[in-house]
């Protein structure tokens, strides 16, 4: 039985020391799947917590014979699907203020700062992009590009036959192509004869 087995056991049996050490195994890959789910991180730090809350209460019915990651991924990333369906029906409008932050800064200690910004403005992009997938497609898309989940994973943690995650993640992969391409900028800078190419 290795460590975290040994953590789950002894949660089970009503160890909080246990279930302390869990969280804290757990806690950054929590937070950044329901951040990557919700887009803003008062929402994913409520959604983390609500996880961890959600395992504890029911650490008596996880199945030793499933990775506990993939166990506790699936609660997350259905409190997080149950949460946009929700919010769906609650909102006027579907365009959300992007300005909250949120997203990474870049490193003050990167040689090129330029690449470091374009790279923040395509994270910032995609975030924006993942808000416009179907959330189920959205959470399959997380576990697999952001987790390395595989399929046989993704259909585990989301109540889905391999066969429709596949069908889904093909979906998502088409429709972020199609509007990542759609928004990329258009602009044509034709130069001048005799012009120099930096300008």
């Amino acid at each position: 039985m290795n460590e975290e087995m040994a953590w789950v056991a002894q949660a089970q049996q009503g160890n909080d020391e246990a279930f302390t050490k869990l969280v804290e195994a757990y806690q950054t890959h929590v937070y950044n799947l329901c951040f990557r789910m919700l887009g803003e991180p008062e929402s994913a730090e409520d959604a983390a917590q609500e996880t961890f809350l959600r395992a504890y209460q029911h650490i008596h019915r996880y199945d030793n014979k499933r990775p506990f990651a993939t166990w506790l991924l699936s609660i997350a990333a259905h409190y997080c699907i149950d949460r946009l369906r929700r919010r769906k029906f609650s909102m006027i409008s579907v365009d959300q203020d992007e300005d909250e932050g949120g997203f990474e800064l870049p490193d003050a200690d990167a040689p090129n700062p330029e690449s470091e910004a374009v790279r923040g403005e395509q994270r910032e992009r995609m975030q924006g992009l993942l808000k416009r997938l179907d959330s189920v497609d959205r959470a399959a898309i997380i576990l697999r590009y952001w987790h390395d989940c595989s399929e046989a994973e993704i259909a585990e943690t989301l109540n889905l036959t391999v066969s429709a995650v596949k069908s889904r993640l093909h979906r998502a992969r088409r429709e972020l192509a199609g509007l990542w391409q759609e928004e990329s900028p258009r602009v044509k800078h034709e130069r001048r004869p005799n012009e120099s190419p930096a300008f």
